[in-house]
């Protein structure tokens, strides 16, 4: 912006996401209108010609949907008894790529390197190197790195929050691969239950609901109940509800070491 290469302004009396993207070249043109989700896509423009133009419907993301359907005791459930090969090819991916992209924030300088002073500054302890890790994927994702990651909610800052400590823990305590599996199982599910709430689009970071989603998979990993998976929820969310999004930057390792 400060090479006059592009301008932003803001649109009053419109939805809380409205995008409208213009580009032009030479004598060509092109507009794009993005309304109420980050690809639902209402317009686009090009020279003059209108290519699509989709009439935008009210926001309604709770429509039909009953919350009380799904509880933490039913997550644990169904961790419990789910079949393996139901989840085993996405919770396998989601091990393999945000534990590579974990390793390459730790081997190289990326963002505020938070994952690494980790590593330095407090040993390698499995409790620090289950934050590192995270903390580390979050460095390569918003310092620029393109090696793919598993989401959570729609974020992948989220995925690797909820994956990484699991995966660390796991490793330190040399447990199977389906009690890794079923353990992902919870830290995803809790996650995901928590964003359902909060929304896609919150104040609220979702390193938070995320981390809280990792230390109830690492409870029940560790043989916990349903009462002290609770209480694990509990006890997180009430330590560190307060943290406030402030947009998607390399600030993101630090948040999501310190929940």
């Amino acid at each position: 912006m400060d090479q006059h290469i592009c301008s932003c302004s803001l649109v009053e009396g419109v939805a809380n996401l409205y995008i409208v993207a213009k580009v032009s070249k030479g004598e060509h043109f092109a507009e794009v209108t993005i309304v109420n989700h980050h690809t639902n896509i209402t317009k686009i423009v090009k020279d003059g010609e209108v290519l699509l133009d989709s009439p935008v419907e009210a926001e309604d993301t709770d429509a039909g949907i009953d919350k009380s359907t799904l509880t933490v005791k039913d997550i644990l459930t169904f961790a419990d008894e789910v079949e393996i090969q139901d989840v085993q090819e996405i919770l396998e991916r989601q091990i393999r790529m945000n534990s590579a992209i974990a390793q390459e924030g730790l081997d190289n300088n990326y963002g505020a390197q938070i994952g690494k002073t980790l590593m330095h500054v407090w040993g390698k302890g499995i409790t620090t190197r289950a934050c590192a890790r995270a903390a580390a994927g979050s460095d390569a994702r918003m310092g620029g790195c393109s090696m793919p990651v598993v989401i959570n909610s729609g974020s992948g800052n989220q995925g690797m929050t909820v994956s990484l400590p699991v995966i660390a823990y796991a490793e330190e305590w040399e447990v199977s691969r389906e009690k890794l599996y079923r353990s992902l199982v919870v830290s995803n599910l809790i996650a995901i239950h928590q964003k359902f709430y909060i929304g896609s689009l919150s104040a609220y970071c979702g390193a938070v609901s995320a981390a809280c989603g990792a230390g109830a998979g690492i409870t029940y990993m560790y043989g916990g109940t349903y009462q002290q998976v609770s209480l694990t929820i509990i006890n997180t969310l009430g330590n560190i509800g307060g943290i406030v999004c402030d947009g998607a930057k390399p600030s993101c390792a630090a948040k999501i070491a310190s929940s």
